[in-house]
């Protein structure tokens, strides 16, 4: 069965280099191009690839979501911002469940102290970028899932490059309020699906996460935060994983870096269960038909 699908390439934004990276990621993915132009606006391609075969990898995936949702999976594209505790393991999780296409983004590098908690943090992976660690990572899990790793920060100045590509949803596990509000914002203006992450540092409990609306959060000083600067953009409503455990005072065992009060204790346990619970969201949305999405 021949499988296919449409992309849109604006090209006032992307140059000729940009758009060649686009199609090769595809091409990585099996995508093979069946019809290209332009339309006056946008470069327009329309690609095809056989029908992917139920395999040892994915059957306990499809014994649970069947053919239709894994078809589903397979030709979507996610992006996760923020590769860190909670992100590095969403990003996991998405490529153990079947997306076909992730766009995986952090400016930093692995250091000794991610140990605790991140995915992508191993000794042999220390001082390494994290978004080419985790991209290596997921080849690793699946190498027909096509990846961009961007080792860079969002951020608004960086806005219109990150959305140069079509998303079908976006983890959003940024820690800066700033950038996550700009986000978010772009994300809703554009239409695109997006669930965000809240506070995990200074806690214990992983059982007190939950999937919920912001405006339904409480006992989290983050999400408060989050709630007021995003009524100020005129959004009310936002898919958040948050916990309404009351923070621990860590021990101040260590100097904060420049910018920041101090340096929030982890448990391994925490911010994974967090990460896991954006990728069940975006999955279990992703597997919807259209018609069922909410």
């Amino acid at each position: 069965m021949i499988k296919t699908k449409t992309q849109r390439y604006d090209t006032t934004v992307l140059d000729a280099r940009a758009l060649a990276d686009a199609l090769e990621i595809e091409e990585k993915a099996g995508w093979e191009v069946a019809e290209a132009g332009y339309d006056g606006t946008d470069f327009v391609v329309t690609f095809e690839r056989e029908g992917r075969a139920m395999t040892e990898q994915t059957i306990r995936t499809q014994m649970l979501l069947g053919e239709a949702a894994l078809a589903r999976l397979r030709s979507s594209r996610v992006a996760v911002l923020g590769l860190g505790g909670v992100g590095s393991w969403c990003a996991e999780a998405l490529a153990r469940a079947g997306v076909g296409a992730l766009t995986l983004v952090d400016e930093d590098t692995v250091s000794e102290s991610n140990l605790n908690r991140q995915c992508c943090a191993l000794h042999s992976t220390i001082g390494q970028p994290k978004a080419a660690v985790m991209a290596a990572r997921v080849h690793d899990i699946d190498p027909s899932i096509a990846v961009d790793a961007r080792a860079e920060r969002y951020e608004a100045a960086t806005r219109e490059r990150f959305f140069d590509t079509e998303y079908d949803y976006i983890a959003d596990c940024i820690d800066l309020v700033s950038c996550k509000v700009d986000l978010i914002r772009t994300a809703h203006a554009r239409g695109i699906p997006i669930v965000s992450a809240l506070g995990t540092g200074n806690k214990m409990d992983a059982s007190r996460f939950e999937l919920c609306d912001i405006s339904q959060t409480s006992g989290c000083p983050f999400a408060r935060v989050m709630r007021r600067e995003l009524r100020s953009a005129g959004i009310t409503h936002h898919a958040v994983v948050f916990s309404p455990e009351p923070a621990m005072t860590p021990a101040a065992l260590c100097a904060p870096p420049p910018g920041r009060r101090s340096v929030p204790g982890s448990l391994p346990w925490v911010p994974a269960s967090a990460g896991l619970l954006l990728a069940q969201k975006i999955v279990l949305d992703l597997c919807a038909a259209p018609e069922e999405r909410a």
